[in-house]
């Protein structure tokens, strides 16, 4: 997937995918980094061919803590 030159366009705006064995894993470790900062939440998994596991995607702003509830759905970030 490519990375829009949006989601780096300030220091401390990152990108972070997660891989895990299975979509429980990678949804609770993406809803984990919410916990932390503002983040748009998990994209929607994807397999990579010829790789083990599941990967999402998210976006954080670690700039800012999260507001009450977590993270964003995604694409808010």
């Amino acid at each position: 997937m490519k990375i829009s030159e949006e989601h780096l366009s300030e220091p401390g705006l990152v990108v972070i995918d997660i891989t895990a064995a299975d979509e429980a894993t990678v949804a609770e470790a993406a809803a984990a980094l919410g916990g932390l900062w503002l983040s748009s939440g998990p994209s929607s998994p994807w397999h990579t061919p010829g790789q083990a596991g599941v990967t999402v995607r998210t976006y954080a702003d670690l700039r800012r803590t999260p507001l009450a509830g977590g993270s964003f759905g995604p694409g808010t970030c």
